[in-house]
């Protein structure tokens, strides 16, 4: 006679970078030793590796690949509260007097924090514009882990995240990826040093998980300490 299959709740989740309704299950024993064992190897891209498996064990029909970063990063903090607790145990050192700061943070508190400056559309010209997409973890880690120079990084990383071209004047939406990359290319060698900075300003606005903490230092004085991204929640 086989063991019974433990039946997993479902808890919904709206994911930041689309608005949209998804699924998931909480961590079983398997997903905690994964995350766990990635842990304990302080290595980030075991870490982002591991991160990336359990949402794919985890999220209901949500194909991990196409998520954002900041999606991940607070999926999986969504995550662990419905399985483990919503507390987590986070320590810092203040700048000025050198203590150290021990603070348990509220899951429900980290929010993606959008930039009221951040825009996904470039406009070019009169006539046309482009849309931008977010880069995905795994174009990330291809751009960080490159051997080419931060010029050739983010010409590469622009060209893979432009969505789309819109015309204006006639409604009609070319998807970049119906051409080839030399064709993309040769595009973006066109674009005016305005187009550039639109996009440049598109990646340092982008939007961030995080949660600011306030505190009192040993002096007895009202002090915050912003934390953002995986790595500092990932505990």
């Amino acid at each position: 006679m086989a063991l019974p299959k433990i039946d997993q709740p479902l808890f919904e989740i709206i994911i930041p970078s689309t608005n949209k309704k998804a699924k998931f299950r909480p961590f079983t024993v398997k997903e905690e030793k994964i995350l766990l064992i990635a842990q304990e190897s302080k290595e980030m891209d075991q870490i982002i590796l591991s991160i990336k498996q359990v949402l794919g064990n985890c999220l209901v029909d949500v194909d991990v690949e196409t998520l954002a970063v900041f999606d991940l990063e607070f999926i999986i903090l969504n995550i662990r509260g419905k399985s483990v607790n919503n507390e987590i145990k986070f320590g810092f050192k203040d700048e000025e007097t050198e203590e150290r700061i021990d603070v348990e943070i509220d899951v429900n508190d980290i929010k993606v924090h959008f930039d009221p400056e951040h825009d996904k559309k470039i406009v070019l010209n009169e006539q046309y514009y482009v849309m931008m997409r977010y880069p995905t973890l795994s174009e990330v880690q291809s751009m960080q882990g490159s051997d080419s120079n931060s010029t050739d990084k983010m010409f590469n990383t622009m060209i893979s995240c432009i969505e789309s071209l819109v015309d204006v004047t006639s409604d009609e939406v070319y998807k970049l990826d119906d051409f080839t990359k030399e064709e993309v290319s040769d595009f973006v060698d066109g674009f005016t040093s305005n187009a550039i900075e639109g996009i440049q300003k598109f990646y340092a606005t982008m939007p961030k998980l995080s949660h600011t903490i306030e505190y009192k230092d040993k002096l007895g004085n009202d002090k915050t300490f912003v934390v953002e991204g995986m790595d500092s929640f990932f505990t």
